[in-house]
């Protein structure tokens, strides 16, 4: 039996705040040196979950002595005045960081957006230059903010990653490839074996019972049951999926990919949900933002 750890939750929030008690440290530095960080929101449209998350980015970075702007465009806003934008904060001196929040509206194309900003103000480390740098293990990239979050938390909980068997559930472009690029790098916290699984994997939960870490980012509610989990190993829950509830205001609630309850006594470390991944993914783009800040004035 692998002994179990009585406390067995990891806790974003807690390492979050002490990242950025370093990032506020960091800009503190700037500060004295007369540079005001400055990292610019640009919200496409009103969508509700994009006006908190934008909200939730802007006051943290407030908190921490970072200029923060939020510029809010119409639905209707053309993809050729999106990318004027863009340009024009490309030459911002001032702007040291920008951030386009997704979704976008259906008419703009978001791989040509992201392509748009300038690699060393993409705090959001989508642009292709930043993705190859991870691809190459080229520390001077960004790297996207959850994916480089959960690398934190596992750093800074101490679980071993080096010959680690890690399945990473999901393929997508802001998690799931970036994350196995993260953990399979020649790296003091890397060197792990990592499968990446998605919808045309055979027998997922065969994969997800050999894994010492299993990082849940598909979207689907509650995926991951006891049945797929090995006895000990760390379970990461990066799933954000809104479930119908009659009981919660509004009629529904989030829950993660991971089936919380019955998951929790069998893993040896564990994210809640909320609390875990998410403000990790805050506390990552802000220290993006110091770096692109030390950067452009070193």
């Amino acid at each position: 039996m692998i002994p179990m750890p009585e406390s067995n939750l990891i806790d974003g929030r807690a390492i979050a705040a002490r990242i950025h008690s370093e990032t506020q440290e960091r800009v503190a530095n700037l500060l004295q040196r007369g540079v005001i960080p400055g990292l610019t929101f640009i919200r496409v449209g009103e969508d509700p979950a994009s006006q908190v998350y934008v909200g939730m980015k802007e006051r943290k970075s407030r908190e921490l002595g970072i200029q923060s702007d939020t510029l809010v465009l119409p639905e209707s806003t053309s993809q050729a005045d999106l990318l004027q934008l863009i340009a024009r904060l490309n030459a911002d001196p001032a702007c040291h960081g920008i951030l386009v929040q997704a979704p976008l509206p259906s008419h703009i194309d978001s791989p040509t957006i992201y392509a748009a900003v300038d690699p060393s103000k993409d705090v959001d480390g989508f642009h292709p230059v930043n993705v190859g740098r991870l691809m190459l293990g080229d520390r001077d990239g960004f790297v996207p903010c959850t994916p480089g979050g959960i690398h934190e938390l596992l750093k800074r909980s101490n679980i071993p990653v080096a010959g680690a068997e890690v399945v990473v559930l999901g393929r997508g472009n802001i998690v799931g490839k970036p994350m196995a690029a993260l953990l399979i790098q020649r790296d003091r916290h890397a060197n792990a074996t990592v499968t990446v699984c998605h919808s045309h994997t055979r027998d997922v939960a065969a994969h997800c019972r050999r894994a010492d870490i299993l990082i849940a980012a598909m979207g689907v509610p509650r995926f991951v049951t006891a049945d797929m989990v090995k006895p000990g190993a760390t379970v990461i829950d990066v799933g954000v999926n809104r479930i119908p509830s009659p009981d919660h205001p509004g009629g529904s609630r989030l829950v993660g990919d991971v089936a919380f309850d019955e998951v929790q006594p069998i893993a040896g470390w564990i994210t809640p949900n909320p609390g875990g991944v998410g403000p990790m993914t805050i506390a990552m783009l802000l220290a993006n933002t110091a770096r692109a800040a030390e950067t452009a004035t070193s």
